[in-house]
């Protein structure tokens, strides 16, 4: 199946999901603490979703995923399973949010920090949350895919960083993936022109050290090879007719 454009009832249907997916990271934030269990912080979202927004937490069951949110902690790239081991002082954890409302999907993460990161943590956090925004920034109408990828790969790498190939971006609506890919690399100018109507996720895993990646035996925690940090940061757009509008957008970016 190619790209679904979206009509503006689905659009109307996506900004909800977006929103309310957003609103899940702002209201976790303050529990993300030192001495915390990822699964604390699963059982706060999953009942948040379902029990004040009304909503379905996406990963829950989705090819067999065990729980409602991803909590990826430190040289974890993407994908992680909460458990009963406390965040430590320091830690940095990536939240990865997907809600499902009136059969349509909103999908974000955010990197938070338990306690006080260090300078090489926090020095990658910052450059993987721009290298998010340097892809945004070429979202709009007669744009490339190629042109997110390249713009997020020139930038990660200008500050001696990777970006992680095997995961990427996707289109998003009724089902939780869908055309296109997103790649966070590649050359400008390459894949399909941007559309108005078109919606996905720009979503790059940034690794401070090599950017290869390894699955662990749980068969879904993604994990660095060299064991070095790794951030991500995510928003889900919609191309609309001069531009983007960032469905996921939070309050503290609105400013």
């Amino acid at each position: 199946m190619g790209v679904i454009i979206k009509t503006q009832a689905e659009i109307e249907k996506m900004r909800v999901a977006g929103r309310l997916a957003a609103e899940v990271l702002e209201m976790i934030e303050p529990h993300v603490r030192p001495g915390v269990t990822t699964e604390k912080l699963d059982r706060l979202c999953h009942r948040y979703i379902v029990d004040q927004q009304g909503a379905i937490p996406a990963p829950l069951n989705y090819r067999g995923f065990p729980c409602a949110i991803c909590t990826s902690v430190n040289h974890q790239v993407c994908h992680g399973i909460p458990g009963d081991k406390k965040l430590k002082d320091g830690d940095i954890v990536n939240i990865d949010i997907t809600v499902i409302k009136d059969g349509y999907h909103g999908d974000t993460s955010k990197m938070f920090v338990a306690g006080q990161p260090s300078v090489l943590a926090q020095r990658l956090i910052k450059v993987a949350h721009q290298a998010l925004w340097q892809g945004i920034k070429q979202a709009r109408p007669g744009r490339r895919l190629g042109d997110i990828g390249h713009a997020v790969q020139r930038f990660a790498e200008s500050h001696n960083y990777s970006v992680v190939r095997e995961y990427c971006g996707h289109g998003i609506g009724k089902a939780f993936h869908e055309e296109p890919q997103v790649l966070h690399y590649g050359k400008a100018g390459d894949g399909i022109e941007l559309a108005p109507g078109m919606c996905f996720t720009i979503e790059p895993m940034i690794n401070a050290g090599k950017h290869q990646v390894k699955t662990l035996p749980d068969g879904w925690t993604v994990v660095t090879r060299d064991r070095k940090l790794s951030a991500q940061w995510e928003h889900t757009l919609l191309i609309t007719e001069h531009g983007h509008e960032i469905l996921t957008l939070r309050a503290e970016e609105r400013a």
